[in-house]
Formats: C-alpha cells, sequence, structure tokens
C-alpha cells in the first residue's frame, strides 16, 4: 500500500551531501509507488520558537506567522518523515532543531509516525554521531507511538559531493524502497 512520504531536508546547502541522501531515498520510495514529497528547509521561513506558551496542548495556533504552519501539517498528514541533517559539532543543524523547536504547535497530532534518519558529517566514526540520532529519538520520545524506522549515516562526508559513490547513497536508495 503506497504511504505518504515526507521527507525534511535541513542542509543549508542544495545539493549538499544529506540533502544528495534525501534524492536517493525518494528515488527508492517513488520506485516503491509511494508518494513522496521533499522539503528544503533552507527554502521556508520558519522563526525560533519563542516560548510564547500559545500553542501548549493545541489551544491556540503559533502566532508567528511563518512557512512552519505549512511544515507542520504535512508532517501530521504524512505516514513516513525523513529527518535530514548535516552533523555540525556533533548535533543537528540549526534548521532542523528550529522546526523540531516549532513542531511544539502540533506534535500531539503526529501520532504513529514512521520515522527515517539521515545523518553527515566528514567525521568517519558512526559511534561519535550517536548524539545526533539521539537528538531525534528525544524529539521522537515525546510522539505518541512513533517508530524509527532506520538510520543512515553519511560518515566521512565534508564537501559537498563527497557522499557520491559511498555505501550511503545505496543504503538511501534501499531504505526509500521498504519504506
Amino acid at each position: 500500500m503506497a504511504k505518504k512520504i515526507l521527507i525534511l531536508s535541513s542542509s543549508p546547502r542544495r545539493g549538499g551531501n544529506s540533502d544528495r541522501l534525501c534524492d536517493r531515498f525518494m528515488a527508492g520510495a517513488l520506485e516503491a509507488g509511494h508518494e513522496v514529497e521533499k522539503i528544503f528547509l533552507k527554502d521556508r521561513k520558519i522563526g525560533y520558537c519563542t516560548g510564547c506558551g500559545a500553542c501548549y496542548n493545541g489551544a491556540k495556533p503559533c502566532p508567528q506567522k511563518d512557512d512552519a504552519a505549512e511544515v507542520l501539517g504535512k508532517m501530521v498528514a504524512a505516514d513516513v518523515i525523513v529527518l535530514a541533517t548535516p552533523v555540525y559539532f556533533y548535533t543537528l543543524c540549526a534548521q532542523m532543531k528550529t522546526l523540531i523547536d516549532r513542531a511544539c504547535a502540533r506534535y500531539l497530532e503526529m501520532t504513529g509516525k514512521e520515522f527515517y534518519f539521515i545523518l553527515t558529517a566528514a567525521e568517519q566514526s558512526v559511534p561519535m554521531m550517536e548524539r545526533t540520532v539521539e537528538c531525534f529519538r528525544g524529539f521522537l520520545d515525546c510522539l505518541e507511538g512513533p517508530r524509527e524506522k532506520g538510520v543512515i549515516y553519511g560518515v566521512g562526508a565534508w564537501q559537498a559531493g563527497d557522499i557520491e559513490g559511498m555505501p550511503a547513497m545505496e543504503e538511501a536508495y534501499a531504505m526509500g524502497l521498504r519504506a
């Protein structure tokens, strides 16, 4: 059965390594017959959470007038969400963290979703990247019934394009096929 898949690419570089892995995941998912949308967060205006409390428990929508409401609506509607980030100082990039913080407005509606994580870094060590995965898992811990389906580690990729020809490219495609 076809699933609705949302890929959130938070690379600040279009065509960067994590963005390229998103494209490979998307290619596999499309081949499997799924409906896929990729959002490049750099193209969206998403402000920082101000902690105003208007959204707590869904009482009121977030008062900020930016693109976060649209992206969060797509997250609520998706069956599968792919969270992709380059690793900066062993954690998520700012674009992804900002979106996750803004999810406070609708996270109670994100129930029963499947999640895939895509990470890229110059770092060669997968264990060193686990801190970043734990950041994603912290977000999932706040949701009801999330299912982590896979992690793609794009290690050893510093400059844009370094990921080409690495095993992570085929892993991303294969995970997209199995989504």
